[in-house]
């Protein structure tokens, strides 16, 4: 029973996670959506962006494995420091008021740029993980999932409402991040 709600509590803080890292392609494609798109390149870039947010992290949790060896019984102090530091950087960006390029969604490279940039941070957070013993499997399909469907919802929304709600997304997203980072020092 206690390893039941111990793996609970451990799916509950990935899928929390995975959340907060998806309003960073929420918050983009609510910005992309306002130019204007076709429902069919909603789910293009959604299937590419929920793949980047599955290929990330695995890199970043393998690198994790690394660190914790390295740094011992200091991985939990560290992770957590470094999920604050991701979040505050969120937070810090959706209040930035310049606007940001976009690039062209419509072409191969756009795509794959786009895909990359907001699923750096998910590379980041798979250092993170990567220094805890969660399952890879899980971990990898919820931030694909998330990143997929966050990407879609706010290309979505975008296509249909306005600006504000995805520079909130960011910050709540920035929130979470940073939230959990002082759950994991503590």
């Amino acid at each position: 029973m206690m390893e039941m709600n111990i793996w609970l509590g451990q799916l509950t803080t990935i899928t929390m996670i995975a959340l907060a890292l998806g309003f960073d392609a929420f918050s983009l494609g609510v910005g992309i959506g306002l130019k204007g798109i076709r429902y069919l390149h909603i789910m293009k870039l959604g299937i590419i962006i929920g793949l980047f947010h599955m290929i990330m992290p695995i890199g970043g949790m393998l690198m994790g494995k690394m660190m914790s060896v390295v740094l011992g019984e200091w991985a939990s102090f560290a992770a957590g420091l470094l999920l604050i530091i991701l979040g505050v950087h969120m937070v810090i960006n959706s209040f930035k008021s310049e606007e940001a390029v976009l690039l062209n969604h419509r072409t191969f490279w756009g795509v794959l740029l786009l895909a990359f940039s907001v699923s750096v941070d998910s590379f980041s957070v798979g250092i993170t993980l990567g220094m805890f013993h969660l399952p890879l499997w899980v971990t990898v399909l919820l931030f694909g999932c998330c990143g997929a469907i966050m990407a879609m919802l706010g290309l979505t929304v975008g296509k249909r409402v306005g600006h504000t709600l995805g520079e909130y997304g960011e910050t709540l997203g920035g929130i979470i991040l940073v939230v959990f980072g002082v759950y994991f020092i503590v």
